[in-house]
């Protein structure tokens, strides 16, 4: 099985998530990876404190809310909610292969990502997904 781990706020869930989410699940077969394995999608949902840090605003639904609607989506295999406080001990927690990036995920998480991963000890490759039709779905648009 290969376990590939997505981060966001998921305040809804949308055609472009679902996209990140498919394409996720797709690292698993890539063609180079090896033999094609099972994915086991795992799906970061930022706490609210978090979320309103970064963004300015807390999110309109709880973070266990969120949680809990992504655990229940037919391509979310688990999900768990994010740190309180920085992001590595969550990460090692579920020991992912992959993590996998929107094509918005921007900032000092993003940037210091494969660093702070190593420094962890964890061997974790950091791919950057494609974005689906942005000007339609981007969760800010939708509300």
């Amino acid at each position: 099985m290969k376990r590939i781990m997505v981060f966001g706020t998921f305040d809804m869930i949308h055609a472009g998530h679902e996209d990140l989410f498919r394409q996720a699940r797709a690292l698993a077969l890539r063609p180079g990876s090896g033999q094609a394995v099972d994915p086991h999608l795992i799906v970061s949902a930022a706490r609210d404190d978090v979320a309103e840090r970064i963004k300015g605003f807390r999110p309109r639904n709880s973070e266990t809310a969120r949680r809990d609607l992504l655990a229940a989506h037919p391509l979310v295999d688990e999900a768990v909610l994010g740190d309180r406080e920085g992001y590595v001990a969550h990460i090692a927690a579920v020991r992912p292969d992959i993590i996998a990036l929107g094509y918005d995920q921007e900032g000092e998480f993003v940037e210091n990502l494969a660093n702070d991963l190593n420094a962890a000890g964890l061997e974790v490759e950091v791919v950057r997904l494609a974005p689906f039709a942005p000007e339609t779905y981007k969760t800010s648009k939708l509300i």
